[in-house]
């Protein structure tokens, strides 16, 4: 059984998502308040979440960054207004999987949570068929079947893209991707005008992963163009 929440003030809007994703393989359950939102997203586990932005109590942007920030990797989909290009662009920084604008049509919709949940799908038949081999790099451990990243003996939680990012390089060491074709590997299709999103995911990585992020031993920056992971 598929489970979704859907964190959504408008009560019509809500409806409208549960009536065209419930079925007898997929429930829905449904959140007017971004504070008792966070709540039940922390305390249940979901296959997606799908998030407004503007909403009463905690906003839909500080939701979705605890939720990454307390190592929460459920894939999320926002819901921004049309105009709000700036929500579109932070949303996917804080650590979003995807967005839609509203008003979006129902075919979109459908296909845009059909993307995300097949994609993790994907991601979940990869692990049980063990076929993905394990990445040793200097002190770094990527075993590829767990989706698990250990550093200096350490484990490293990170978000299902900053993880994609990690994995697509260290099995292409010195391979330079431009922030377009990571956009269009790591998320899917294009983000036209979002290559930035790119830099963040990168900078959350290093963060994590390099000791010191300035210089970073692991992924480096081939200037004017974008990213490569080093060959040594």
């Amino acid at each position: 059984m598929t489970t979704i929440l859907v964190i959504e003030d408008d009560r019509h809007i809500a409806e409208l998502i549960s009536i065209n994703l419930e079925d007898d393989l997929t429930s829905v359950e449904c959140c007017f308040n971004g504070t008792e939102g966070f709540i039940e997203a922390t305390k249940k586990e979901y296959d997606l979440i799908i998030l407004d932005l503007m909403l009463p109590g905690k906003k839909g942007m500080e939701i979705c960054r605890d939720l990454r920030g307390s190592n929460i990797i459920t894939p999320i989909l926002i819901l921004t207004s049309k105009s709000d290009e700036i929500d579109k662009i932070l949303g996917l920084e804080t650590g979003a999987d995807d967005y839609i604008t509203k008003p979006f049509s129902v075919r979109e919709f459908q296909a845009r949570v059909k993307a995300i949940l097949r994609r993790a799908k994907l991601d979940s038949e990869q692990t049980e068929m063990n076929i993905l081999p394990e990445l040793r790099i200097k002190r770094l451990i990527i075993n590829q079947e767990l989706r698990k990243v250990e550093h200096n003996n350490q484990r490293l939680n990170l978000t299902p893209k900053e993880f994609e990012l990690l994995s697509l390089m260290a099995n292409n060491p010195g391979k330079t991707y431009s922030r377009a074709q990571l956009l269009h590997k790591i998320w899917g299709y294009d983000f036209e005008g979002y290559e930035h999103t790119v830099n963040s995911h990168i900078n959350r990585l290093r963060a994590k992963l390099e000791k010191d992020a300035g210089k970073p031993e692991y992924i480096l920056t081939t200037w004017g163009i974008g990213y490569r992971f080093t060959e040594s």
